[in-house]
């Protein structure tokens, strides 16, 4: 398991938008079969293009999702503190987004 991302959070607030990276697809495809078993749908392609994060008591993160083509999906997942398991939780998912639409936190 990876150690979270804190460089430049501010407790309670999201950081701006950022480029996905490893770590962050490595989150992604530990909740992917959570994912499709939310909207029903299989996903040949599920890649993590951007994400934004938040610090509370764990993190969240905001990820943009290609799913192929010009499909994206919005993935927002809490992971637990590391003093607590580090577990990770699927806390929302939003279908028919796309490219550009900015990253906002899903409240299910």
């Amino acid at each position: 398991m990876t150690e979270p991302k804190t460089m430049d959070m501010m407790c309670g607030g999201w950081t701006e938008t950022r480029d996905a990276d490893k770590e962050t697809q490595w989150i992604c495809d530990q909740v992917k079969s959570l994912v499709e078993g939310k909207t029903n749908k299989i996903y040949q392609e599920y890649r993590a293009i951007k994400y934004r994060s938040q610090v509370v008591a764990g993190f969240n993160y905001l990820f943009k999702v290609c799913v192929g083509g010009p499909s994206y999906i919005h993935v927002q997942v809490y992971q637990a503190l590391p003093c607590h398991g580090g577990h990770l939780w699927l806390s929302g998912v939003q279908e028919d987004k796309t490219h550009d639409e900015p990253l906002e936190p899903i409240s299910n």
